[in-house]
């Protein structure tokens, strides 16, 4: 996201939490871990909690940014509170909950599975990672990700929360038992709920109609109206800040599904 859409963001919606999402994570970005890509992977940031006890089992949620903080520096994707995803971690750390939170950086709008795994085998390979709390999160084209990914790998993760993505309605049968959390805005004048962006790929609403029929009970929270003009596709501060949110993800279990929805996604 651009700086100027974060601060119409923060001027024009009261509620939104700006200085969780931009100030401090800026100043705090040296609690994260620099790494470079593994072997067929990504560059990635991770933060690690401190004094990590030797058979202590973490957490991991991994986060897939949009488009606007594709790049090469491996720093853009946590930069302005990771255009919300970072109030995950402001919650963990206030409510004393340990966990680990890696952010890869892609070049391109396109996340390759592959590469995304690479990652979180690198990160299971060097820090204690409970394998069954593996939740994979993102958002605009990262929510894509985090569909395509989970697709390829049915079988690797505790929980999905994708934010205004789409993807093709081939292989979601295949996840429709995997616990989701889905967000996006009934106007999104970016990815359309339904129709996606008019091509193969389709909406988040068609998606979770998708998963149901074969089976799924995703939680799903549509809102009326994205949070600001002129980007109503711009939901995630307001949704990565859902009371609750963090808590969901991290009582998901691999091959355990919750069938249960918080009350903030009544859908």
């Amino acid at each position: 996201m651009r700086a100027w859409v974060w601060l119409i963001l923060c001027l024009g919606v009261a509620a939104m939490p700006c200085a969780l999402a931009d100030t401090h994570w800026d100043a705090d970005a040296k609690l994260f871990l620099r790494r470079a890509a593994p072997i067929g992977g990504y560059p990635y940031r991770l933060y690690v909690p401190l004094h990590i006890d030797p058979h202590e089992k973490l957490p991991l949620i991994v986060f897939l940014h949009g488009s606007g903080q594709n790049g090469d520096n491996n720093g853009d994707q946590i930069a302005d509170g990771a255009n919300g995803a970072m109030q995950l971690l402001d919650a963990a750390r206030a409510e004393h909950k340990r966990i680990l939170f890696a952010a890869p950086q892609s070049p391109q709008d396109y996340w390759v599975p592959a590469k995304v795994m690479a990652v979180i085998a690198d990160i299971e390979k060097h820090w204690p990672v409970d394998l069954d709390r593996v939740v994979l999160t993102g958002l605009s084209s990262g929510a894509t990700g985090v569909w395509d990914v989970a697709k390829t790998w049915p079988d690797r993760f505790a929980a999905l929360v994708p934010m205004s993505g789409m993807t093709e309605r081939a292989g979601l049968a295949s996840i429709a038992r995997v616990p989701e959390w889905v967000f996006h805005a009934a106007d999104d004048d970016d990815t359309n709920v339904e129709t996606g962006a008019g091509g193969a790929m389709v909406g988040s609403r068609a998606v979770v109609r998708a998963l149901r029929e074969a089976g799924g009970h995703p939680c799903y929270t549509e809102y009326l109206h994205g949070p600001v003009d002129p980007d109503p596709h711009v939901i995630w501060p307001r949704a990565y800040a859902t009371p609750g949110l963090l808590d969901w993800m991290l009582a998901q279990r691999r091959g355990h599904a919750d069938t249960s929805c918080p009350a903030a996604a009544p859908n």
